[in-house]
């Protein structure tokens, strides 16, 4: 009687060490994340003692809230923080630095390049890639074949696609050969136009972020290709005032080309199965191809006491099983090295935006917002008033002027 209360008792103790032992890690994402994270943080918590307890922030409030919560002592263990912001939060000291973890890590080399470099500040990783986006080029085959087109072939310079765009803009009504969101709406032209030129060598910022570098051969000649459709009537008129409300209008079966998200591509497969599409990576104005790498660094708040559970969550993420369960749900693999098996039974077309990761690019600013994202910034006043005005040099100057000031002021 007393062994069997015994090694009852010892049975009560150790189910009691144990979940005493076990982890609450939480964790801020932006709202709008998707499926993909949330289903693998669904997996890891049935899978493991530790769990990770998600918060969804507004968007628009991420950064002010995280930096409010910070100064309170109120931050979340981790945090789902788009790439761009990562240098800002890095130079602020508010992060934890992971370089020898992240290091260590066998498959490190393989990481998003273009999230790594964002989540390094001073020789230092603060943040590594969680989620990855790119943006590739969309036709329209119904389009193309209705216009004459070969809809099989990808055009590859922007002559094949303004030629292309006329014969669909033959076919009258309210179908229109491109589009593109232009009123003002930074995130959508870094995202989408800035491409045209990083695929010719040239950039709007220098390497380390300290010179702004818009006047340039490439851009010039980017400007000229989207204000000569313009002028052909290739583009419709609401593309001047949207403000990225209807960026996806490719969805809309109207609109022959358009340069998207990679994330468009799931969006298109499973809510509009109507539309035939095909997709190749966005050609620079001298038909080298690039892209831009967006999506969310995972970065983790400086001095938590969780830093080896949150850890161990991350690891599980990068894991082959992680990284189809996000693959199934829309999210590219951030993980280069076994891209090809997480893909393995899905659309084919997602493979283009995980090739669009090795040319793809992400501006290395501490002042992004100000720079780019602002609906009232220097990028998005430029890309207006250079596309749709009647002063393209005055354009240039003032950008590239307002551009240095906001880069000087926050050195």
């Amino acid at each position: 009687m007393f062994t069997k209360l015994m090694a009852a008792t010892a049975l009560i103790s150790a189910s009691m060490i144990s979940v005493a032992s076990a982890e609450t890690i939480s964790m801020w994402v932006r709202s709008g994340i998707g499926d993909s994270f949330k289903e693998v943080v669904k997996a890891y918590n049935t899978a493991h003692e530790n769990k990770v307890e998600l918060t969804e922030v507004p968007f628009a409030e991420l950064v002010q809230k995280y930096a409010t919560a910070i100064a309170g002592g109120q931050a979340p263990d981790a945090l789902s923080l788009d790439l761009i912001y990562t240098p800002a939060f890095a130079a602020a000291g508010q992060l934890e630095d992971l370089t020898d973890w992240a290091k260590a890590l066998p498959y490190f080399n393989s990481l998003s390049p273009s999230h790594v470099k964002l989540g390094t500040y001073e020789d230092k990783i603060y943040g590594l890639p969680l989620t990855v986006e790119t943006s590739i080029f969309a036709w329209n085959k119904d389009l193309y074949k209705k216009a004459g087109l070969d809809p099989e072939k990808a055009p590859a310079t922007w002559e094949e696609i303004t030629a292309n765009a006329e014969k669909i803009r033959g076919l009258g009504g309210d179908t229109y050969g491109f589009y593109f969101s232009g009123g003002g709406c930074g995130g959508c032209m870094i995202f989408t136009f800035t491409p045209l030129t990083w695929g010719a060598g040239a950039d709007i910022l220098s390497a380390d972020g300290k010179t702004a570098t818009l006047d340039t051969p490439p851009m010039r000649k980017a400007v000229d290709i989207y204000r000569n459709m313009i002028a052909k009537d290739l583009v419709p008129a609401g593309a001047a005032s949207d403000n990225g409300v209807n960026f996806l209008s490719f969805t809309n079966g109207k609109i022959g080309q358009q340069s998207l998200g990679a994330f468009a591509i799931g969006t298109l497969v499973t809510q509009h199965p109507e539309i035939d599409f095909g997709v190749t990576l966005i050609p620079g104005v001298d038909g080298k191809p690039s892209s831009f790498a967006g999506g969310d660094n995972f970065v983790v708040t400086k001095g938590t006491p969780k830093l080896a559970d949150v850890k161990e969550f991350l690891e599980y993420t990068y894991s082959p099983e992680g990284q189809k369960i996000m693959a199934k749900y829309g999210s590219l693999p951030t993980r280069g090295d076994i891209a090809n098996e997480v893909l393995e039974g899905l659309d084919p077309r997602l493979k283009v935006g995980l090739d669009a990761i090795a040319v793809a690019k992400t501006p290395y600013t501490l002042q992004f917002n100000d720079l780019i994202n602002s609906a009232n910034g220097p990028w998005a006043t430029f890309t207006n008033a250079a596309i749709y005005g009647d002063d393209v040099d005055g354009a240039f100057a003032d950008a590239q002027a307002e551009m240095q000031s906001i880069i000087d002021a926050g050195q």
